[in-house]
């Protein structure tokens, strides 16, 4: 098979594993934190600890009080450009070495350090300042002396916290209490997983039947709790009281955890806290923040060093026309020095006003309100991306679900039809179709009843399977428990794993059918004539990633009917509903027009067929071995031949201008990436709807693999496909970068688009390295959640969005936005800006100090090649560094076409990405013009020179000619040169300029 992936040895490079990057310091294995291990943990106690922890704290900061100055000054002298003046001002302190005074070496050299210290302490005290905000936060904790205040800094592993509902859990803690009468509690966890489901926590047991929350203090227990580790799915405890008669041993799982960064979504909760500071799963899943230097630096570092090169060369060349007389080896270190502005300081000098320039450009842009920029030294970035990744929960879409549309088969309601539906369920609970014999009723009418019949029974389906508890809360003129006895509506907020779900309740509110009460094993409905349905219970199957549908048994109290619904995906449901000829079809359809469609559906059972079910059911679940397998075939065989009642289509809206936005990056040659915690059908849906993947486009869903075997045929599979967009999930691209890295990386960077499902933090930051690493592309990386931190810090330039679900990702990036549609105008205008200008400067100051240098070579050949100074030190310096500057400086405001060209055509940011404004064939092209006009300027100089001490000079009008004629002949062969190239071989915008 030519085609075939050849099964060879793992080529991968090192990881950055968790458990050896603990964050602390390397004296911490001496404090007592080098080690991560098992802990007791007892309630309240804190002095009780076995060991050492962390504090906990917040800290996003590069540096320390005392690592500040060593590390700004390791960061700049580890490049070759500034150790190369470090060397030369040192050179200056040998007498025989010395050309002019000191401060002419050292003053430029300490300007230039002075503008970076000064620029990172900035950045270091706005992100402290940040960083002390969050760890300020005031908690209230539970101690001997009753509830007292404490700041999250200040909390300890044993400490019994109290988080309010919409407080951030500020710390890793087991759940023991929740005002909650349903006992349980939900998260919002899209800041730690990315997922937008919130998620339901159970506390423990034991203290959850305590009178009183000040009562666990009064208890003899503690927690045993795993090693901390990177896992934000899994824990492993235990919890004993050992006051108890017996002692009570309950075991923990991750539904009795409150991770950090998570936020209460309901009720008022109690935690003992576990982990703290660099422990915590959140942090563990964080990468430390580093010192981030741009591709263009790193060019320019790549000139001077060529150009170090040059100097040597010219002074051997002038040592070896002196013959290597007398001391020449303290004649080439003169030379070198005397030839040192061939690599100029002042470009470094304007590169980093430069720098600040296009930053405050970028901050003061009207069009993107609202831009902070929080690394000054990388605006050239955003000019050269090829490779974009972004999140999709906040960033590019609003996180909130919208009902979009009913569709029974034969009829379909959108939004602006709902009020038929509405009057159909009406009609349901006011004309009783008893009333009217079916002989006596007329076409018509049966026709009209048939269709109310069909939409009433799809919106009760609709409104009985889910997991939503409708809550009350008091709304300053009702209090909690009257709302709750008379259902007020004004009250009522509905808390759900999922806002699908919540999205589908209220629409049936919206439509007269209102669920108002609801506990672990009955449920109440609300018709439009105020009446109050009651059903209870049976069995509920919730919805799990592998089956991929959700299922509840209900028995109608009023009439005694026990029937069986159940919502899913439609690749699941349409071997489980009855055969029909058109949910295939509808379902593609309103797939392609963005929407999430479930398929809903309903059985009658009999009082003998739901207790057999029973039996098996609670038969299967108390089995030891196979447990899951054998639940799972007892619910399928109830799974068969159920009737098809209607498909629902809802949407998550999209941020702002996203499509358009997509757009100008897809056509700008830059790969956009979606890597998201939430579900696969979620993120294709949402891929689809933000035209991310276009409707001409195939796409390639990767299933499921767990053995190298199976990642090694998918892979075959997928490489039979060409210009299709992927979709995998992280488990799968776990396997895959295993056991075939190279092969799947190469695949993936040729496909068109690419969406990560069920990503952890950790997933995101390592797929950003290995494009990196195998790509040699720089790499954008946008998000606006705790989850994205570590994507986001990996990347080359990290893009961070304030949304409503927090800052935390947009503190952590180096640009931050309000919303994902201003991110093409930082590329296409100012990435674009920044880099063109950058790379004109740089060349041009280059190409300033190359024709002082050639002036001082010929001067030097005149003196029989002494290493004689043209002028003092200083004064070159002074010319080229300060004199010089402003003109020069100037191009940083220099601009080809407008922004709104530029963002009209942003096939010109394509231009771009290979890098020709600064590559090696344009700065060979600035060297020749540096030479040769440097020679002219030596000849004007001279000219000059001895017209002035001439008594006998002719006119000062002869004097005036003489210097235009020679500028004249230095510069117009170059405009020649420049016209015909630009009428040879224009720029890709001098169309759109004319």
């Amino acid at each position: 098979m030519t085609d075939s992936i050849p099964l060879q040895p793992v080529r991968r490079q090192k990881r950055h594993d968790s458990k050896h990057r603990s964050g602390c310091c390397p004296w911490s294995r001496c404090c007592g934190m080098g080690d991560f291990r098992p802990r007791t943990v007892w309630l309240g106690h804190p002095e009780k600890r076995e060991q050492r922890y962390p504090k906990n704290v917040i800290n996003n900061q590069k540096y320390n009080f005392f690592t500040f100055l060593p590390g700004v000054l390791f960061n700049q002298f580890k490049y070759f450009f500034n150790l190369y003046f470090l060397l030369l001002a040192c050179s200056q302190f040998v007498e025989e070495l010395r050309l002019g005074a000191l401060y002419t070496y050292w003053v430029p050299l300490g300007l230039v350090l002075f503008i970076t210290i000064m620029r990172e302490a900035i950045e270091e005290i706005r992100c402290y300042l940040r960083d002390k905000e969050v760890n300020s936060q005031v908690y209230s904790k539970l101690s001997t002396r009753g509830t007292v205040k404490v700041k999250s800094s200040g909390i300890q592993v044993g400490d019994l916290i109290i988080v309010e509902k919409n407080q951030r859990v500020p710390a890793d803690m087991i759940f023991l209490r929740t005002s909650e009468r349903n006992g349980s509690c939900f998260l919002r966890t899209d800041q730690l997983d990315g997922e937008t489901d919130w998620k339901l926590r159970l506390p423990v047991a034991c203290t959850q039947r305590l009178p009183t929350a000040a009562d666990l203090l009064q208890i003899r227990s503690y927690v045993y709790a795993e090693e901390p580790n990177i896992d934000i799915h899994n824990f492993i405890g235990t919890f004993t009281r050992e006051d108890g008669d017996p002692p009570v041993n309950e075991s923990l799982s991750i539904e009795n955890t409150l991770w950090a960064s998570t936020v209460v979504a309901s009720g008022t909760v109690v935690g003992v806290v576990i982990y703290t500071g660099k422990e915590l799963r959140s942090v563990m899943n964080t990468s430390n923040p580093r010192h981030k230097v741009g591709l263009f630096d790193l060019e320019v570092n790549c000139l001077t060093k060529i150009l170090f090169g040059a100097l040597v060369v010219v002074s051997l060349v002038m040592v070896a026309l002196q013959h290597f007389a007398g001391r020449w080896y303290l004649q080439i270190f003169r030379f070198l020095l005397l030839f040192s502005h061939i690599v100029p300081i002042s470009l470094r000098v304007n590169l980093d006003m430069g720098k600040m320039v296009f930053s405050w450009m970028i901050k003061k842009d009207s069009k993107i309100p609202g831009t902070v920029v929080r690394a000054s030294t990388i605006p050239e970035q955003l000019g050269r991306i090829s490779y974009l990744l972004t999140d999709k929960t906040g960033t590019l879409t609003q996180n909130e679900m919208v009902f979009r549309r009913l569709h029974l088969g034969t009829v379909a309601y959108g939004m602006d039809s709902m009020d038929e539906v509405q009057s159909h369920v009406f009609s349901a609970y006011t004309q009783p179709t008893h009333d009217l014999p079916a002989s006596r009723a007329p076409a018509a009418t049966k026709v009209r009843k048939t269709i109310s019949s069909r939409v009433h029974e799809a919106v009760k389906a609709i409104a009985l399977v889910h997991n939503v508890t409708p809550v009350y809360e008091s709304n300053g003129v009702t209090d909690q428990a009257e709302a709750e006895q008379h259902y007020e509506d004004t009250c009522r907020v509905y808390q759900a794993s999922s806002p699908d779900e919540v999205s589908l309740v209220q629409w049936t509110e919206s439509v007269g059918l209102t669920l108002v009460g609801r506990d672990q094993s009955s449920m109440q409905l609300r018709t439009p004539t105020g009446q109050i349905l009651n059903f209870t219970i049976l069995q509920i199957f919730p919805f799990t990633y592998e089956s991929k549908r959700m299922g509840i048994i209900v028995r109608d109290e009023s009439t005694g009917e026990i029937t069986f619904y159940m919502k899913g995906a439609d690749v699941v449901m349409a071997g489980i509903v009855q055969y029909n000829d058109w949910l295939e079809e509808e379902c593609g359809n309103m797939a392609r027009e963005g929407l999430r469609v479930l398929v809903v559906s309903k059985k009658s059972l009999s009082e003998e067929q739901y207790q057999d079910f029973e039996a098996r059911y609670v038969q299967a679940k108390l089995s030891v071995h196979d447990r899951s397998l054998k639940v799972a075939t007892v619910i399928e065989s109830l799974e068969m031949e159920m009737e098809l009642l209607c498909l629902t289509g809802v949407e998550d809206q999209l941020q702002t201008d996203v499509r358009p936005t997509l757009e100008i990056l897809r056509n700008a040659g830059i790969r956009v990436w979606m890597l998201t915690g939430d579900k696969l059908e979620t993120a294709t849906c949402t891929a689809k709807n933000a035209h991310l993947i276009t409707r001409s486009q195939d796409i390639h869903i990767f299933r499921q693999v767990t053995t190298r075997g199976e990642a090694h045929l998918e892979l075959n599979a997928f490489r039979r496909k060409h210009d299709c967009a992927l979709v995998i999930s992280g488990d799968s691209l776990e396997v895959c970068l295993k056991y075939y890295e190279y092969e799947f990386m190469e695949l993936a960077c040729q496909c068109p688009a690419v969406v990560c499902c069920r990503c952890t933090p950790t997933q995101k930051a390592q797929i950003v390295r290995l494009l990196q690493e195998r790509t040699g592309k720089l790499t954008c990386a946008v998000g606006d959640g705790g989850n994205d931190v570590s994507m986001i810090q990996e990347a080359d330039c990290g893009v961070g969005v304030e949304g409503k679900e927090g800052k935390q990702a947009s503190l952590a990036a180096d640009f931050s936005v309000t919303q994902f549609k201003h991110l093409g105008r930082l590329l296409m205008v100012h990435g674009r800006n920044s880099y063109k200008r950058s790379a004109a400067l740089s060349q041009f100051v280059i190409h300033r100090s190359l024709c002082i240098s050639t002036m001082q070579a010929v001067f030097s050949s005149v003196f029989y090649f002494a290493s004689v100074p043209l002028y003092q030190g200083f004064l070159i310096i002074g010319y080229s560094t300060i004199y010089t500057m402003f003109p020069v400086f100037s191009l940083v405001l220099d601009k080809d076409v407008k922004s709104e060209v530029a963002m009209l055509y942003p096939e010109l940011y394509k231009d771009l990405l290979k890098g020709r404004p600064l590559s090696f064939k344009t700065f060979l092209i600035w060297v020749l013009i540096s030479i040769y006009q440097g020679k002219l300027f030596f000849i004007t100089l001279t000219c000059v020179s001895s017209t002035l001490t001439d008594v006998h000079f002719i006119t000062t009008v002869s004097f005036l000619w003489k210097v235009t004629a020679i500028t004249l002949v230095s510069c117009l062969p170059l405009y020649i040169l420049k016209y015909l190239r630009r009428r040879f071989s224009p720029p890709s915008y001098s169309k759109l300029t004319s």
